[in-house]
């Protein structure tokens, strides 16, 4: 008998194949995200990995049972395998329990262990098989379990060995394949919460027993190869990565090993695993040598004796050879395990000495406030959490992210391994190229995605630029330009640096806009907490501000508040209110009594404008379209910004919108230029233009604009241009994200309606503004405590981050924001917490 024959034998492996006339499709998911992913660091905790199937997993598993539980008492080791097919003549979990009694058996320790297999759930046929009768069909509730007590008899200092199968199934083939077939289908947001709770019902089980220094480890097998199909069919390597649970990969110390043994890594480190070891059976090739070279040192290469080819041999001389390595392998994962939980609260601590963060106030956040993020997983973050409380509870928590990181984030799971996936490649082909006057095809195809979509039917030009902020400062300097050239201003030097003799120009803005933090930037927009004095001291305003109208959800009704200046010009009422947040939108406005009260306002507060020549001293428009967002995530009339975009297109001034926050569907539509009807001279794009992931800006213009001098050193670079042309095309795409709708023009409604109108309600609200993919509220307040500096959310925001939502004020703004392929399920969920603990402050506020 060959040798893989005979590792098959001992892994009880002989019936699992694959069929060759089975297809799938590769399933993506989303569904993770019902999920709230958590699990205890009081303990080891380790996913073990193999570069193929029948290299020695579960080998590597019941050694460290063997290893861990022996020499010393009161431990308890958790072996847990999720998913087994071939059951149950095939039983991994079995196969551990049963090692590991004859070990015990023959070597006879001090103190006794108490031995249990469990099998909690298996399909009809599988279950039918090992109780021989009728189990009905689908998943069924097993149940079944063994257990005995090994060694000395002794009951005190009595160690435990938990091993179970989660899910099980009876052909032996690949797990997608069988599940189909026996009609047995999990999904993975149930797969994954049945492992949640087998994680944290085990750890609170031993620690209310034996204490809280009590030792343990937990080992989770995974069934196959890295990238092998789950019984969705998503790869394991996707399926288990919101745990993100440290890894041991059992590598191929045979022939070709090399490689599968490298490429099961790299697809490790792709997906942000931590792989700790690598283990693998010596077949006297020295596979470990170039795998050590190629590590660099990083992990420990870790190497187990030959097994035994003889059928016969029940292992136990090989598992007693072997503890060398087991007992070194052990202690690497405890080592390493103590050593992460050190380094996490190494991080709060010395981030509180020596950051500055951005937007905060340092003398309200101690070292306990600092939040340690450990990873992303789609919409989530994974963070460091310490029940203080309870002495050594430290955990991983999942927090959706309301603020989407400062309204930068988009990708689901599935898009954020292809970002990565696709960066990666970008980086081994380009690192960073230099751009002026070259090309490579990264930039070529975002440019051209750029003009086929946000700028279709104006724009013909494209530079790129580092982030929001620089390619406002862009957008100011082209327009300012267009509008000197276009009102004929000649001037006496070749450079134009005598301009200041002829016109001081301006910008016409809104108030309560924001367009970023450069000098010019800051500039465009009127005095707010972001331009005072200490923030910035050379700040003048070169601008006009308006005063624009205002739309809300008010107790379950949209509303128009009008600015005072022009508010005795309003003769009906009734255009103050809306039917439908639509009803806002709609074209048929143009022609109201309102447009003429908007157009007679704009207009007159051009002419305010004009200096003692008649010239008129605003060079452009700058506004954010729809939404202004730092300023408290206000929605401004469509209607008055389409009609200010016409009077400054009558009168040649360009028109910019700053869609750094708004573009790339987070308002309902790829661009929000297509809610407003109507079109720039310039635009710019930044956050969701890479999905996030990496800062890159563009600003669109037309070729009637003037090129510029000025540059950045990483402009256009690859990384950033593959982030999104990647992100562009997924967001655009029915096929990779589900809430397109109207022909793949607007996104479904993110949030429910009839809890959006409920929020609005309460005597806590006062206003609501729901689109896209942003909900916002305002709380209500008295007096001073509105506005941006106000505090008074911060009550609200820390219970919702006990329920697992991270969120960040805008003063007494509240905000949700989702991704454009987040599922409007996760969306509802998370909004019916807030509304539970907006009723909370509600009742408080009524007694």
């Amino acid at each position: 008998m060959s040798r893989a024959s005979a590792i098959s034998a001992y892994l009880h492996r002989s019936r699992r194949g694959f069929s060759p006339i089975v297809y799938f499709r590769h399933r993506r998911h989303a569904s993770f995200f019902s999920t709230d992913v958590e699990y205890p660091l009081t303990h080891p905790i380790y996913t073990v990995w193999a570069a193929n199937t029948s290299l020695g997993k579960t080998l590597v598993s019941a050694g460290l049972s063997i290893s861990f539980l022996s020499g010393v008492s009161g431990r308890k080791f958790i072996y847990l395998k999720p998913v087994q097919t071939g059951f149950p003549q095939d039983s991994d979990s079995r196969f551990v329990y049963r090692k590991f009694s004859e070990f015990v058996s023959l070597h006879r320790p001090e103190s006794s262990v108490e031995a249990s297999d469990h099998v909690l759930r298996a399909s009809a046929l599988a279950s039918q098989e090992l109780l021989g009768k009728n189990c009905g069909g689908g998943i069924v509730n097993l149940g079944w379990h063994e257990k005995k007590l090994l060694g000395s008899g002794q009951k005190s200092g009595i160690s435990e060995l938990v091993c179970k199968t989660l899910y099980a199934w009876k052909e032996a083939l690949s797990p997608h394949v069988v599940a189909e077939k026996e009609g047995a289908r999990i999904e993975d947001a149930e797969f994954l919460e049945k492992l949640k709770s087998c994680l944290g019902a085990s750890s609170e089980t031993f620690v209310h027993e034996c204490g809280e220094n009590a030792e343990m480890m937990c080992v989770i097998e995974t069934a196959g190869g890295v990238a092998s199909p789950s019984p969705s069919g998503s790869l394991q390597c996707d399926l288990y990565r919101p745990f993100r649970l440290p890894a041991i990969l059992v590598g191929d110390g045979k022939l070709g090993g090399i490689s599968a043994t490298i490429s099961a890594y790299e697809t490790l480190k792709l997906r942000g695993y931590d792989v700790v070891a690598v283990v693998l059976e010596d077949h006297s090739l020295l596979n470990e040598a170039p795998l050590l070279s190629y590590l660099q040192g990083r992990i420990p290469v870790l190497v187990l004796p030959p097994i035994p080819q003889e059928i016969s041999n029940d292992l136990m001389e090989w598992f007693y050879q072997s503890q060398d390595v087991f007992d070194r392998l052990q202690k690497i994962m405890c080592l390493s395990s103590r050593a992460r939980i050190e380094q996490l609260h190494y991080m709060t601590k010395k981030a509180h000495e020596i950051f500055w963060w951005p937007f905060t106030q340092h003398k309200l956040i101690s070292k306990d406030h600092v939040m340690m993020i450990d990873s992303r997983c789609g919409e989530n973050f994974a963070v460091h959490s310490v029940n203080n409380s309870i002495k050594n509870t430290d955990s991983i928590i999942q927090r959706f992210d309301a603020c989407a990181s400062w309204w930068t984030q988009g990708p689901d799971a599935s898009l954020q391994i292809e970002l990565a996936r696709d960066m990666g490649y970008a980086t081994s082909r380009y690192g960073h190229v230099m751009f002026p006057e070259n090309v490579h095809e990264p930039a070529l195809k975002c440019a051209e995605l750029l003009l086929e979509g946000v700028g279709k039917g104006w724009a013909s030009r494209v530079y790129f630029s580092d982030n929001g902020s620089t390619a406002i400062e862009i957008a100011l300097k082209m327009a300012l330009r267009k509008f000197l050239f276009d009102h004929g201003f000649l001037f006496e030097s070749p450079n134009g640096n005598d301009v200041d003799k002829y016109i001081n120009l301006k910008v016409l803005a809104l108030r309560g806009s924001y367009h970023g933090d450069t000098l010019g930037a800051m500039e465009a927009q009127a005095p707010s907490p972001y331009t005072g004095f200490y923030q910035q001291p050379w700040y003048k305003g070169r601008g006009h501000f308006l005063d624009p109208p205002k739309v809300s959800l008010c107790q379950d009704v949209w509303k128009l508040f009008i600015p005072k200046k022009i508010q005795p010009n309003i003769a009906n009422e009734e255009d103050l209110i809306f039917s439908s947040r639509d009803e806002i939108f709609q074209k048929e406005r143009d022609v109201s009594g309102i447009a003429d009260v908007y157009s007679s306002y704009i207009s007159q507060e051009l002419l305010e404008n004009l200096d003692p020549r008649g010239y008129i001293s605003i060079g452009a428009l700058i506004i954010e379209p729809v939404i202004q967002g730092a300023g408290g995530m206000e929605m401004i009339d469509p209607l008055f910004q389409r009609i200010l975009t016409r009077e400054c297109h009558r009168r040649k001034i360009p028109v910019i919108f700053d869609e750094v926050f708004t573009g790339f569907w987070r308002l309902g539509a790829e661009s929000a230029a297509e809610l407003l009807s109507c079109q720039p001279d310039i635009a710019c794009f930044a956050k969701l233009m890479t999905g996030g992931v990496v800062p890159l800006a563009a600003t669109l213009a037309s070729k009637e604009l003037k090129a510029l001098l000025h540059g950045h050193s990483y402009t256009a670079h690859a990384l950033g241009c593959t982030a999104a042309v990647k992100s562009i095309k997924w967001f655009k795409d029915c096929k990779t994200n589900s809430n397109l709708t109207h022909g793949g023009r607007l996104l479904k409604e993110m949030w429910d309606e009839n809890l959006v109108r409920h929020i609005s309600l309460l005597p806590a609200v006062d206003r609501v503004v729901a689109l896209g993919t942003l909900c916002a509220i305002e709380l209500r307040v008295e007096g001073s405590n509105a506005g941006y500096a106000s505090l008074c959310a911060s009550n609200l925001l820390h219970k919702l981050r006990g329920d697992g939502i991270y969120m960040r004020p805008l003063g007494n703004v509240v905000y949700l924001m989702c991704g454009p392929c987040t599922s409007p399920d996760v969306c509802r969920t998370v909004l019916e917490k807030v509304f539970r603990r907006l009723e909370e402050v509600s009742q408080a506020k009524i007694v």
